[in-house]
């Protein structure tokens, strides 16, 4: 709870407070002989530029970061016995870092070296394509799925923690406050195991197929739990998926186009949980969504999404994690300067409108009763 009021941050076992604890526990030394602690993107940028720094929305991921006095949690750390002297300055999203170091510019000129939001969730989300500050949600949309809303401020009551959302630094001071969901990785798992273990499936089987496939299955013959842990890193993720329908006493999914469609159901049905306890937590309502990444492409669940919430559903962009970085590079030099100069410029990129279809709402609410019960 101490650490939840400080940091904002949901409790994950890849959280680098964690990796600290354990390398201090094991190799003391190791850690004792560090200089500097340099997230990924922040050591590419050192690699370039010769700068050891660590940019803002990455660096609220780590749990070390104190989101009450916006700075490192420097007395937590020393309460937990680890070393708080190997952390960087922190600059925000957006911020020039210098050139090129000579032995690189001698091949590529002079080039800036620019820190971006480096968190990837962070540069998709500063591509949503949105004019209004509140009243939308949105899904980071790709083998795991980011579902949220955007602050002004952090949230870190009882509810936030019991609910294990997360208070993730944005652009621009917002606050990423969202929960990880399991996302198309379900489905990712199942195509390579239909690929690669099932003959007849080996060349005739896509994603594109899967999709059309289950747009063809009968509706709502089984549900899951996608973030049931069992399908974290199965051995097989079919067999598992079976092994749960047992368990809970549903008829079991042989066919492909069954199966997808039962994955994606139980996701939207997973989505809509998510955004309900969100806007409770926000006391936010949510008026439209926003579908960024991979999953902007898979129009058949953002339909679903669409009927299942009752608000519109907006897929795009599909890159937004690299528009996003773009366009905070394009705020470092200048070209632009707030967050509303941001979004104006994301909201020109396509995109693919989905309206929820009134005659649907109630079956997804039908089966919300269900999928709860699980």
């Amino acid at each position: 709870e101490v650490i939840y009021r400080r940091t904002g941050i949901q409790f994950l076992p890849i959280n680098t407070l964690y990796q600290l604890a354990a390398q201090q526990e094991r190799q003391p030394d190791l850690l004792a002989a560090a200089y500097r602690l340099l997230l990924v993107p922040d050591l590419f940028h050192s690699w370039l530029c010769g700068e050891m720094v660590s940019e803002y929305t990455n660096a609220t991921t780590t749990q070390l970061w104190d989101a009450t006095i916006h700075g490192w949690a420097v007395d937590m750390l020393a309460t937990l016995q680890l070393p708080s002297a190997l952390l960087p300055p922190v600059v925000d999203a957006g911020t020039r870092l210098g050139t090129l170091l000579p032995e690189l510019a001698r091949e590529l000129g002079p080039v800036e070296v620019v820190a971006p939001a480096t968190h990837d969730t962070g540069s998709a989300v500063a591509a949503v394509p949105v004019g209004t500050s509140d009243g939308w949600g949105y899904i980071s949309s790709g083998t795991w799925s980011l579902v949220g809303q955007e602050l002004g401020h952090p949230l870190l009551t009882d509810a936030a923690l019991a609910s294990n959302f997360t208070n993730e630094g944005g652009i621009f001071g917002t606050i990423r406050f969202l929960k990880n969901v399991m996302g198309l990785w379900l489905v990712q798992s199942c195509l390579r195991e239909w690929q690669q273990q099932q003959q007849q499936y080996a060349n005739t089987l896509d994603y594109v197929r899967l999709l059309q496939l289950a747009g063809q299955a009968p509706a709502f013959t089984a549900v899951i739990d996608p973030d049931d842990p069992r399908f974290l890193a199965p051995d097989n993720m079919l067999s598992a998926i079976n092994a749960y329908l047992v368990e809970h006493r549903q008829p079991l999914l042989h066919q492909p186009g069954m199966i997808v469609r039962c994955i994606l159901e139980s996701l939207v049905l997973r989505y809509q949980t998510v955004f309900e306890e969100c806007a409770r937590l926000t006391s936010i309502g949510i008026h439209g969504i926003h579908v960024l990444g991979g999953g902007a492409r898979n129009a058949l669940m953002n339909q679903w999404l669409a009927d299942a919430m009752g608000v519109p559903v907006l897929a795009g962009p599909v890159e937004a994690t690299a528009l996003g970085n773009a366009l905070m590079q394009l705020v470092a030099l200048g070209e632009l300067s707030t967050l509303a100069d941001v979004r104006a410029l994301a909201r020109q990129q396509p995109t693919k409108e989905f309206f929820p279809r009134a005659d649907e709402r109630a079956r997804w609410q039908e089966h919300l009763a269900r999928f709860l019960a699980l």
